[in-house]
């Protein structure tokens, strides 16, 4: 199934495609509340997909909404949490330039982003007036479906509802020094996340898992130009199942929370450039970003003017 959170006017709602109509969840399990996005199904239980899967099946009545009529959003609009980890190990050592510490392989390391800035396929992103060197990232998401805590990396895929795509966008130039001091990324990372274009089930990818890996084709592209061609999301030195159960190491997660894979080898800017992709460069103000990943779909987004502060306010040395 896909699952997908939409508005057509009256705010924003939980429903889930059927070929191309959308079906309003709540109505479809006869909720007494508007579930308003993917979280709040989730947190109605452990077996709320089956639920809806179930009620897909017996044909029961619901309203429907044609997909061209619908505005999506991002499938989570607030997450819980937003943790990105860092798992592709040709974008780590930036296509072989550098040399990584023994402890990237053996630590499928993150961080946590920032759970107030979620965009949506569809969405204008403000351009961070603070960077001149703005980057997409391409990754694979999930959204994890139950609660729990000390998760075998076994039992992994019981805790993921399913899996969007995920466009970490970053200001390389803030990233850098905030990372130089030791700590971060922060503000390099604070602007925007894109979610979408809707949440596919796990069993619904299950053809594309193995080994816990996604065997995914990616592409990206720029105002049209394709800048990473046939990126192949299981290329990961870490498993979804590595990502779960480090994650809830003395710790907790809960239905919503997010889950990036880390950006898929080739899969940003400064790649690009090393691997000679004509007209590859930092992304400017208008600029239309298209992240494709087979299984999944494509999430589209376009950069805004940026925003209306000083502009010689910078991170950085004057």
């Amino acid at each position: 199934m896909k699952l997908l959170t939409y508005d057509s006017g009256s705010g924003p709602r939980c429903g889930v495609l059927r070929e191309d109509l959308i079906i309003d969840v709540s109505a479809l399990l006869g909720v007494d509340r508007t579930l308003e996005d993917l979280r709040a199904l989730l947190e109605l239980g452990d077996t709320s997909i089956d639920r809806v899967r179930g009620a897909l099946a017996s044909d029961m009545a619901a309203p429907g909404l044609p997909l061209a009529l619908a505005r999506l959003r991002a499938p989570v609009l607030q997450p819980p949490t937003v943790r990105d980890f860092f798992s592709f190990e040709a974008h780590a050592n930036g296509q072989g330039a550098r040399t990584l510490r023994e402890a990237w392989y053996r630590l499928p390391v993150f961080y946590f982003s920032n759970t107030l800035r979620i965009f949506g396929p569809g969405d204008d992103v403000p351009f961070p007036a603070a960077t001149e060197r703005l980057d997409y990232e391409l990754e694979l998401g999930c959204v994890i479906g139950r609660e729990g805590s000390d998760i075998a990396a076994a039992d992994a895929l019981d805790y993921i509802a399913g899996f969007c795509i995920f466009n970490d966008f970053s200001a390389r130039d803030l990233q850098f020094d905030e990372m130089a001091v030791g700590l971060g990324p922060a503000k390099g990372k604070d602007a925007a996340t894109c979610l979408g274009p809707w949440l596919v089930t796990t069993d619904e990818m299950a053809p594309y898992l193995r080994d816990g890996r996604l065997q995914v084709k990616c592409t990206v592209r720029v105002n049209g130009d394709v800048w990473l061609d046939e990126g192949d999301g299981g290329a990961a030195h870490f498993s979804w199942g590595d990502f779960v159960e480090r994650a809830s190491k003395d710790s907790r997660i809960v239905p919503g929370d997010v889950f990036g894979s880390g950006t898929v080898a080739g899969g940003s800017i400064p790649e690009a450039i090393v691997l000679g992709i004509d007209g590859a460069r930092y992304l400017q103000p208008g600029d239309v970003v298209e992240l494709e990943v087979e299984g999944i779909g494509t999430l589209r987004n376009r950069l805004g003017p940026k925003s209306n502060i000083d502009p010689d306010y910078r991170y950085r040395p004057k």
